[in-house]
C-alpha cells in the first residue's frame, strides 16, 4: 500500500524521535560555538553533519540516516554527531534560527521537524511572488517575520510547544545572524565544504560523500 506524502512525514518524524526517546545518549545534546552536539562525549568517532535547511538532499539524508545513526551508533556511546548549519540565503537562515531556538534540548527534534517537513514549505518558498522575494530579501528581523509567516513556521513551530512571541524572539536576534553566518565561513574555510549534506568524521572531511548510502560504510569502517 502506498503511503501518502502527510502519512510518511507523520511517520518519518515518529519513528525518529521513538528511537531518540529510547536510547540515552540520543538525549544528551550540547550546544558548542560551532554546532550542536548530540551523544556521548567520550565517543571514539566524531561524525560532523554539515546542513542546509533548504537542501532537499539534507531532507532525504533525515529521512534516510537520522534513525540508523541514533540506533546503531549515537545510541550505543559509540559515536559523537556534530550537527552544523549552512546557511545559504535567507529562508534558510529564518529555519536555522528557528531549530535553534530555545532550550538546547529542544535542538534535534525541531531539526528533525524542518526536515521531515522541508517538502511542503520549500515548495512554498520556491512559488513565491516577486514581491514576496523582495519582501524576504532584507537581513532583518522584518524579512524573517515574513518568512515565518508565509512558510507556516510560525503553525510548525506551536507543535513543538512556542508560542508566536517565543519564535520571534528568536528570528529578532541579529547578533545570532552574524553568529550563523561567521559559523559557515569558517566551515568553509576549515573543512572544504563545497555542498549540502557534507561530512567530516574526526575532523577530516569526506570528499565525494553527501549520502546515508555512501556514509554508512565509512562509518563501519572506523569501528
Amino acid at each position: 500500500m502506498k503511503t501518502t506524502g502527510a502519512k510518511a512525514t507523520g511517520l518519518v518524524i515518529a519513528a525518529v524521535l521513538t528511537v531518540a526517546a529510547s536510547s540515552n545518549w540520543n538525549t544528551t545534546i550540547v550546544k558548542t560555538d560551532r554546532a550542536y552536539q548530540v551523544g556521548n562525549e567520550a565517543a571514539e568517532v566524531t561524525l560532523t553533519e554539515f546542513v542546509s535547511y533548504t537542501c532537499p538532499h539534507c531532507a532525504t539524508f533525515t529521512k534516510q540516516g537520522e534513525a540508523p545513526l541514533q540506533l546503531a551508533y549515537i545510541g550505543p556511546g559509540k559515536l559523537k554527531l556534530e550537527v552544523r548549519s549552512i546557511i545559504r540565503n535567507n529562508v534558510d537562515l529564518a529555519a536555522t534560527m528557528l531549530v535553534q531556538c530555545g532550550d538546547e534540548s529542544n535542538f534535534l527534534k525541531n531539526h528533525t521537524m524542518f526536515m521531515a517537513r522541508q517538502d511542503r514549505w520549500l515548495n512554498i518558498a520556491r512559488n513565491a511572488t516577486g514581491a514576496q522575494q523582495d519582501a524576504w530579501s532584507n537581513n532583518t528581523p522584518t524579512a524573517r517575520r515574513n518568512i515565518a509567516s508565509a512558510l507556516g513556521f510560525y503553525e510548525m513551530m506551536e507543535t513543538r510547544g512556542y508560542a508566536r512571541t517565543d519564535a520571534n524572539q528568536c528570528l529578532n536576534d541579529q547578533s545570532k545572524v552574524a553568529t550563523l553566518i561567521d559559523n559557515t565561513e569558517a566551515d568553509y574555510a576549515e573543512f572544504g565544504i563545497r555542498g549540502t549534506p557534507s561530512f567530516a568524521i574526526d575532523g577530516e572531511t569526506l570528499d565525494g560523500i553527501h549520502g546515508w548510502q555512501a556514509l554508512e560504510p565509512e562509518l563501519n569502517s572506523r569501528f
